[in-house]
């Protein structure tokens, strides 16, 4: 694995961790971060070994969101939309697309953009002193890379309209009552809350673990007819695997099974 400027690159045997590193920004989103985190999720995509993805960020807080410096600096010469379709919206895919679960670990603050991240992500675990906001309202723009998708999926259409048309910062507590946080946990427990929610992922059939979030993502898309045809076909790929054979051997034998990604 390359090294890079703005992330930082953790592999530990099945479990992969991408860190965002601008901790003096509050790890805000430019141009150089974005192109290197896409590569980054590229990469343990196509890893096999990785079966876990964990995305957290540097410093005080998760992120803050894009870079306002950066948008500032190239004035009215920037292509908004350009922009997110060259540098945000592959994040967006490369996580929602990887054959694998991503957990975003969210500490401090998760505004704009670096919500849009952590709503990308398929489990989100946060400390008690996290915070959110779909803050684009703040300065005029509307929510992006993924948040006008994700949020009502998760919340509720008449709960993200608040969100997002206020601009509200909500806390850890809020979060999770909406159902944005699967798990909260107090500061000092993050790590190994997380570590631990992976360690569960790790021991799952990692095959298996692609099928069930390709289902769920296209479920939205899909009329029932379509959904019954997706799970058909998904099923019978994953009955052919070498991990349910494992997974009935062990069930019979009344033993954990070791599954292997075959």
């Amino acid at each position: 694995m390359p090294s890079y400027q703005f992330v930082e690159v953790e592999i530990h045997g099945h479990r992969g961790e991408v860190r965002l590193n601008r901790p003096q920004s509050l790890n805000a989103l430019n141009s150089p971060m974005l192109k290197e985190l896409a590569a980054v999720l590229a990469r343990m995509a196509e890893d096999r070994a990785v079966r876990t993805v964990i995305l957290s960020g540097s410093g005080k807080g998760f992120c803050s969101g894009q870079d306002l410096k950066e948008v500032m600096a190239q004035g009215p010469d920037l292509d908004i939309a350009q922009h997110l379709d060259a540098y945000y919206h592959p994040v967006i895919y490369a996580l929602r697309q990887m054959p694998k679960p991503s957990i975003a670990k969210i500490h401090g603050v998760a505004a704009g953009a670096g919500m849009s991240l952590a709503l990308a992500c398929d489990l989100r675990i946060g400390s008690e002193d996290a915070r959110f906001s779909q803050a684009f309202v703040k300065i005029g723009l509307v929510p992006d890379s993924g948040s006008t998708y994700f949020l009502p999926r998760l919340i509720g259409l008449g709960k993200a309209m608040e969100l997002a048309m206020l601009g509200d910062i909500i806390s850890a507590q809020q979060a999770y009552a909406l159902g944005i946080l699967n798990q909260i946990v107090p500061a000092k427990e993050l790590d190994d809350a997380t570590s631990q929610l992976a360690d569960r992922l790790e021991a799952l059939p990692p095959l298996a673990l692609g099928m069930i979030k390709r289902a769920l993502n296209e479920s939205g898309e899909h009329n029932l007819e379509q959904q019954l045809r997706l799970e058909q076909d998904l099923q019978q790929q994953a009955a052919l695997t070498q991990d349910h054979h494992l997974g009935l051997q062990a069930f019979v034998e009344k033993r954990t099974p070791h599954f292997t990604g075959h």
